[in-house]
């Protein structure tokens, strides 16, 4: 399949959804319920990270007739996908209803998923090093997969920090995955820059019903699928034959909700305070506190993660 049209379809199928997935939202009265720590202040419509997720979904089973993927990690990264959205509706689900899911459950799902890409043969399996005839330093089965596994559950919830204001988490992952597809392009990963290009489209197709005011939220489904896709494709496209100093271009490429949710749980730590808590000290929370709009906040952040994307594809560029 045409890489263009990877994107296309995830956006027409992801844009196209989400008023339907608003319509039953409302009819269910699946919706996200306003709290001293949420900005909004009305009930706003869940499944908007169905939307999103059907079309990359969409991308993945049209094109299945052009690319085998079942033969190559990125099966153990679809069927991790649909194991956390199933646990992310959950989550939701309990939510609209005044209730928290089980963290621990929550968490093993996370694991979980994990697991599969490693299990499927995909990971960050080691580096290539600068010195030596840069030779590739192959990492142990075990490091392997705790690298993978930190990785990939480390992105999928720190993107879901993320999401805290109209079309902040939806426009990041548009930034950043579009950043792993020039970082797939230049590697000569097809498959990986498909992937990357799919869940661009479907970011891209969701905000424009999420960009404040927003008419439809993508909640925990869409934010851990989100964040656990980046992370995956960082982990078998990104990483691979990664290079001591290029290692930091998939960081740089996600640098936005990394570095924030590093600061977050420091400042958490210090004070004493459960690092998992949800609070209001992320840097859209303090952007707003300093005056801005949601317009502005957003805007901001934008700014600040296409930097961090810019600077990851000058490393990659140097590094090659």
């Amino acid at each position: 399949m045409p890489l263009w049209l990877s994107g296309v379809i995830a956006f027409l199928v992801a844009f196209a959804l989400a008023p339907r997935m608003r319509a039953l939202a409302i009819k269910w009265k699946f919706v996200d319920l306003p709290n001293e720590r949420k900005i909004h202040h009305d009930p706003l419509p869940l499944l908007g990270g169905a939307a999103m997720f059907a079309g990359i979904i969409a991308v993945a089973l049209v094109g299945f007739f052009w690319n085998n993927w079942l033969k190559t990690p990125y099966a153990g990264v679809m069927i991790g996908a649909i194991l956390l959205f199933a646990i992310g509706i959950l989550d939701d689900f309990f939510k609209t209803r005044g209730k928290d899911f089980s963290v621990s459950i929550r968490f093993g799902v996370q694991i979980l998923s994990a697991l599969l890409i490693p299990l499927f043969g995909g990971g960050i399996q080691g580096f290539t090093a600068p010195f030596g005839g840069h030779h590739f330093v192959a990492f142990s089965t075990v490091l392997s997969v705790v690298i993978t596994v930190v990785w990939i559950v480390g992105v999928t919830n720190v993107f879901n920090f993320l999401d805290g204001v109209d079309g902040l988490a939806a426009g990041i992952a548009a930034i950043s995955a579009t950043t792993l597809f020039f970082i797939a392009i230049v590697k000569g990963d097809a498959l990986s820059a498909w992937f990357a290009i799919a869940v661009t489209g479907a970011a891209v197709g969701f905000l424009r019903h999420n960009f404040y005011p927003a008419r439809i939220i993508m909640g925990d489904a869409g934010s851990t699928v989100l964040g656990y896709l980046l992370g995956a494709i960082a982990s078998v496209g990104a990483f691979k034959s990664a290079t001591v100093i290029s290692i930091g271009v998939p960081v740089l490429a996600l640098g936005v909700p990394i570095f924030d949710a590093v600061v977050v749980v420091l400042a958490r730590a210090k004070a004493g305070k459960p690092v998992y808590k949800p609070d209001q000290s992320h840097v859209h929370h303090r952007l707003l506190r300093a005056g801005l709009s949601q317009v502005q906040t957003v805007t901001v952040v934008y700014l600040i993660s296409a930097c961090f994307s810019l600077v990851s594809m000058i490393v990659l560029l140097l590094t090659r």
